[in-house]
Order: structure tokens, then C-alpha cells, then sequence
């Protein structure tokens, strides 16, 4: 199973979340988090990470040229987007991107297209708020497409063994403090996620 470590913050705890052994970093260019990252300092990080490394930059009802802007001047290599308010236009994107799902209940997984998604809790506030998503709902679910986020921790990571999901999104779970990780905690959860896939 794949793991998004997201909300890195500085090239230390990108490092150890490499060395842990995350797939893919997550930057979240959105103020008001205090996991925020101006683009100067994402590049900064990418530009010393070693290679096979996937770079997610994520936003929050953000406009498609701002996306585009910000993933060109990072070097991201993905995009992951919530769009509550339906601004972004998807074909104008310059970058590939990964939707964001805040689901509310079991209908809100019902008739998605035949993509990638990753899905999180429906929260008031984005992101880091520890909220998890209903497992029942998945029960009968083909979900190797799917990501799973919001609430995840080596305590719990268990139960999501023989679901199949494609892979793990983290932020809070890992953090000695918001936005700086713990490189033990990250070790963790990677080891167990990788136990259950």
C-alpha cells in the first residue's frame, strides 16, 4: 500500500519521511494551515529529494491558473485538489491531479467515475483534523482506486486490511507538533501500512 506523508514543512522531515518509506510528500498551499509552505521553500525541499519520490502540492478551492502557477514554479508533480466551490477548470490543468472527495456519507461514493480519488472525512476546517471516514461504507466497494485520508494512525491502520485500497494519506498522526514531523511516528506508519497491503 502506497503512503502520502503530507504537510512536510522542511527538507529534515522530508528526508525521514523518504527514509521511512513514503511514497509521495504532500505540500499544502493553503494559508490559513499550519502546515502551510510558500513555493519558495517547497522548492527549496524538492529540489534536494532524491529520486522516485512522487511531489503533491495541495490546494483548496483554488483558481486553475494559480494551480498551474505555483505546481510550475515547485516542480510538483502532482496536484491534489478539493474544489467544493467548483472553480477549477480540470482541462486547463498543466498538471496531472487527483481529486479530492470530503464525504459526508455512503452516497457521497455512489456513481464516481472511474479514477482515482483520494477521500477524506467531511470536516468544516481543511485538513489535520483527525476525523476518519466510515469503513462500513466502503463494505462491497471495489476501492483499489482510492486513497484514503482523515484520521488514519498506526492504531487503526489495521482495519483497513482487505479493502484494498490503493494507498494512505497522513498529516497529524506523524507530527511531534503541527507541521513538524516525527520521524519515529512516520516509521511506524509506513511499516504497518505496508504490513496490511
Amino acid at each position: 500500500m502506497r503512503v502520502k506523508i503530507c504537510g512536510i514543512t522542511n527538507l529534515q522531515d522530508a528526508l525521514d519521511a523518504v527514509n521511512a518509506g513514503a511514497s509521495a510528500l504532500g505540500f499544502v498551499f493553503y494559508k490559513p494551515s499550519p502546515r502551510y509552505i510558500n513555493p519558495i521553500e517547497a522548492l527549496k525541499i524538492v529540489e534536494n529529494l532524491p529520486p522516485f519520490v512522487q511531489t503533491v502540492a495541495l490546494f483548496v478551492n483554488e483558481t486553475t491558473e494559480f494551480i498551474n502557477e505555483i505546481c510550475q514554479k515547485t516542480k510538483m508533480q502532482l496536484a491534489q485538489i478539493i474544489d467544493d466551490e467548483n472553480i477549477v477548470d480540470f482541462s486547463k490543468l498543466n498538471i496531472k491531479y487527483l481529486k479530492v472527495l470530503r464525504v459526508k456519507n455512503k452516497e457521497s461514493l455512489e456513481n464516481l467515475k472511474d479514477e482515482y480519488y483520494l477521500i477524506d472525512a467531511f470536516v468544516e476546517e481543511f485538513g489535520g483534523a483527525g476525523k476518519r471516514v466510515a469503513l462500513e461504507w466502503f463494505n462491497d466497494m471495489d476501492c483499489y482506486k482510492y486513497i484514503l485520508a482523515g484520521g488514519l494512525s498506526c492504531e487503526n491502520l489495521k482495519e483497513l486490511k482487505g479493502y484494498g485500497f490503493f494507498g494512505v494519506d497522513v498529516s497529524s498522526a506523524v507530527e511531534k507538533e503541527k507541521g513538524k514531523k516525527d520521524k519515529q511516528k512516520m516509521i511506524d506508519f509506513v511499516k504497518v501500512a505496508h504490513e496490511i497491503a
